[in-house]
């Protein structure tokens, strides 16, 4: 009875969201420029910020005890659907509320994170889409080896606290061995610097580095590129916007569509759709970019096939 009760309040919220005159209001944790695509998504299906539609924002940094007071925060006003990006911020929403639906973006694994049973059946409150797709890792170490052949010893960036995190580091040691490649681990979570962790990482020598797409490491992005620049390190990123920054490239699912595509799970929830109703969706465009004008600064050519396939070229 008491399942029972906490659906009829989330599916209450949902039609008080169409009531006339009554905004429906869209949560958002740690609002960044990513958040451009999710607002153009609801802008294309009709929804105008002050007219139809109004935006709440709550700031956690990437940091586990921020982005949980960030969420309640949320709870607390209230929004009628909460928007997370990533796996820690997505964590801080679900152990939040139950009631309230939350819409995940760019999720590394929610169901090994334990964010969600299963993908074709999330249940409760929470769906959205994932990062996930088949091999990835080893796709982005197999880039690599084509632009730097002799590539063997890879420093990784990830976050210890960060559930996905894990697995995408656990992904990555489980396809270096057939490519011939060493990974170097440099784990930084809030209580870890940057600083004393990439000093112990140039000692290892490193012939490459690669990330993942980390909220919390986005916010130090700049210090990592130029840190990476002076090293001379040939880099893999998670994100086309780090590679517009100055990284030398990347490879993984498109973050502006799974913004958009969020909007449209949003649209439906505010329309009456259950989240439970909604699976999780998996990426359907993946991206490669490179930057050929950090390309020439470190001294060397992108392959001709690589720039081929390159979905966008910096120069």
């Amino acid at each position: 009875m008491s399942l029972l009760g906490s659906a009829a309040a989330v599916w209450a919220l949902a039609a008080r969201a169409q009531q006339p005159g009554k905004i429906p209001r869209i949560g958002i944790i740690d609002d960044a420029p990513r958040w451009n695509a999710f607002r153009h998504g609801l802008r294309d299906l009709g929804y105008l910020e002050g007219q139809n539609i109004a935006f709440d924002y709550a700031y956690g940094d990437g940091a586990p005890e921020r982005l949980a007071e960030a969420a309640a925060a949320l709870v607390r006003r209230p929004v009628d659907v909460i928007a997370t990006f990533g796996t820690p911020a997505s964590f801080a929403a679900k152990q939040s509320t139950t009631t309230i639906p939350i819409v995940m973006i760019s999720i590394g694994d929610p169901v090994r994170a334990g964010l969600v049973p299963s993908l074709a059946r999330p249940g409760g409150n929470i769906t959205g889409n994932t990062i996930l797709g088949p091999d990835v890792g080893a796709k982005r170490l197999q880039i690599l080896k084509e632009v730097i052949p002799t590539v063997s010893r890879v420093a990784f960036l990830w976050n210890p606290d960060n559930a996905s995190n894990v697995l995408q580091f656990e992904e990555l040691q489980r396809a270096a061995p057939r490519l011939g490649v060493t990974v170097i681990s440099v784990s930084v979570g809030p209580r870890i610097e940057f600083e004393t962790a990439f000093a112990a990482m140039t000692k290892e020598r490193p012939d490459a580095f690669a990330m993942t797409g980390e909220p919390f490491h986005q916010t130090r992005i700049a210090w990592i590129i130029d840190f990476i620049a002076k090293s001379r390190l040939r880099a893999m990123y998670q994100l086309s916007e780090n590679v517009r920054a100055g990284g030398l490239m990347s490879y993984g699912a498109s973050e502006p569509d799974l913004f958009r595509r969020a909007a449209g799970y949003v649209h439906r929830i505010l329309q009456g759709t259950k989240p439970a109703d909604l699976p999780v969706e998996q990426p359907v465009k993946f991206e490669l970019a490179v930057n050929l004008k950090t390309a020439k600064a470190l001294g060397f050519s992108l392959p001709p096939g690589i720039l081929a396939r390159a979905d966008e070229v910096i120069e």
